[in-house]
């Protein structure tokens, strides 16, 4: 590919913008296919991401179809039925979380309840809204990322890079996304049913398609915090 060092345009500049600002996290899509082209076209910009000694740490796993629904039936009874299967391979988040993170969690989590007029004693109702991560919450195709398990911490910053411009060009195509930590909760699934190589380790997964816009939950969005509340400027 050729190198182009020029400026973006107006245009450009604009529509990158607008790719940022309108990504969410969305729980509700529209029976309405992806075509394997244009997975294929998403995945093929978002492989440009940044990466340490060009080492490409990605590996993409896109299910649609008869597999998916093979697939998600699966991961979501095992969640519900928290048997062996259910086993994350590494810590997502801190253990315990502390503050200032666990009032952002807390936060998040209760807001997008209360969104859905969930209520916190309502533990079926919380149950069945976490159990939809794992069907991809009814998302026409669902990817899942694994890694090298020998790759170190630098690999998993290029891989977040490459997450999120799977995210932004998803965006510029009119698809939404939700990348979804919970997949890696059940690798052993993951493994069975995609023949997943055991020297590869389950990262996530991500939710792609066409966002429900008369879906309640997907008016839910959690506040970010202005800049100067996570930057230090020096001149």
């Amino acid at each position: 590919m050729e190198v182009n060092h020029q400026k973006l345009s107006v245009d450009s500049a604009t529509s990158v913008d607008e790719a940022l600002l309108t990504r969410r996290s969305v729980r509700a899509f529209l029976n309405e296919a992806v075509t394997r082209e244009q997975i294929e076209d998403i995945l093929r910009l978002a492989s440009y991401a940044p990466s340490g000694s060009n080492f490409q740490p990605w590996r993409v796993y896109a299910v649609m179809g008869e597999s998916l629904a093979k697939l998600t039936q699966a991961m979501r009874n095992a969640y519900l039925s928290n048997d062996g299967d259910v086993n994350r391979e590494y810590d997502f988040y801190m253990n315990p979380v502390e503050e200032p993170y666990l009032s952002r969690r807390r936060a998040c989590g209760w807001g997008l309840y209360a969104t859905l007029g969930i209520e916190r004693h309502e533990k079926d109702r919380l149950a069945a809204q976490r159990a939809r991560n794992f069907v991809f919450f009814d998302a026409p195709v669902g990817l899942i990322f694994t890694i090298d398990r020998r790759m170190a911490l630098g690999s998993y910053i290029d891989y977040g890079m490459f997450l999120q411009s799977i995210a932004l060009a998803a965006r510029a195509r009119g698809l939404h996304t939700c990348a979804q930590a919970s997949i890696a909760e059940v690798p052993g699934i993951v493994h069975e049913h995609l023949n997943v190589p055991r020297d590869e380790m389950v990262l996530c997964g991500m939710a792609l398609g066409y966002a429900d816009p008369e879906a309640v939950v997907n008016r839910f969005a959690p506040e970010r915090q202005d800049v100067e509340a996570f930057t230090q400027f020096f001149s």
